[in-house]
């Protein structure tokens, strides 16, 4: 049985958004790889002053405030070692960075992050890094220039991941579905918007799917729950994968099937799902403990609730009320 090493790693930004990332020697564990800034906690100290003196040691750089984007745990078989890494966004710091340790450091755009190499437990790193803090779900329309409107209306005011979520009952005769989607993709893509569509099975053979431009797949926690490892190849097809999830058993599902994030729900209770059980903020908090995946908090929530997502290692929050007008 590994000892279990607790690291407080840092996701530092600048002012050209920016991130700081380093490349390990190559006679330490995972040399020759990138990696983000940070060290292991060392007794007595908290999550903040291990990352506030990491970071001072190699990059001669003073945080003065952060905040929590990740945890993560992962076993490196190589080495029987296993790792909980306490990220955190750093969103103010002074100082020139240098790599006081002789190791390089650059600073590369978010989207390059993906061209470099990382220790598979940065992944979800990476993963985080390039999700929005809101995620919007679709909801009840009355026909496709009222769906674009309140689509339009939601970037406009910033959204910039989209779940076009449609069914069966959400259609009438004055909805035309393909018609829908590649004016909603088109409408996306000229605000830089990540789309995932979440489409009932009755409707996808009525789709021309080649003729939209989408980056992922939403599926709900029933379609997650018959899904195998081998059933789904989402992600060698380049297309994300996103899922619902209820519980930790359907969390750890989704891991398994590499999905790329998740929302959890319910959070609080809701006005359209008045039966079901909230999980609370702790409970959100203890569900996705050490998850190598991003994950949002869906429920009764609000943008005012995306900090308190943070601070609960959450995403941010996912919502079609809060942001669906």
């Amino acid at each position: 049985m590994s000892d279990i090493v607790h690291v407080a790693v840092a996701v530092i930004i600048d002012d050209s958004d920016r991130v700081c990332i380093g490349f390990r020697h190559e006679n330490l564990h995972q040399g020759g790889l990138w990696e983000f800034p940070g060290g292991k906690v060392e007794q007595g100290e908290t999550i903040e002053e291990a990352l506030v003196r990491e970071i001072k040691e190699e990059l001669n750089l003073d945080v003065r405030q952060s905040r929590p984007l990740i945890t993560i745990s992962h076993h490196y078989q190589e080495g029987n070692k296993s790792v909980v890494l306490h990220v955190r966004k750093v969103i103010s710091y002074q100082g020139k960075a240098t790599g006081v340790e002789g190791q390089q450091i650059k600073w590369v755009s978010i989207p390059e992050l993906s061209e470099h190499d990382f220790p598979a437990a940065n992944t979800a790193i990476v993963k985080a890094l390039q999700l929005p803090d809101r995620y919007l779900i679709t909801g009840k329309f009355s026909d496709n220039n009222d769906f674009i409107s309140k689509l339009a209306d939601a970037l406009n005011h910033g959204i910039k991941l989209v779940q076009i979520r449609l069914n069966g009952s959400d259609l009438n005769e004055s909805v035309k579905t393909q018609s829908l989607f590649e004016n909603a993709v088109m409408l996306c893509r000229r605000s830089g918007v990540l789309i995932m569509l979440n489409i009932s099975p009755d409707l996808v053979d009525t789709l021309d799917l080649s003729a939209i431009d989408f980056d992922g797949f939403h599926v709900d926690s029933r379609t997650l729950n018959l899904l195998s490892t081998g059933d789904l190849q989402i992600s060698s097809k380049g297309k994300l994968l996103s899922a619902s999830c209820h519980n930790r058993v359907e969390l750890i599902h989704a891991v398994e099937l590499r999905a790329d994030f998740a929302v959890l729900s319910p959070v609080q209770k809701t006005q359209s799902h008045p039966d079901a059980q909230a999980i609370g903020w702790d409970g959100f908090s203890t569900m996705i403990e050490g998850l190598p995946m991003p994950v949002y908090a869906l429920g009764g929530v609000c943008e005012d609730d995306i900090e308190t997502a943070w601070q609960h290692s959450g995403q941010g929050i996912a919502a079609i009320s809060a942001f669906w007008k």
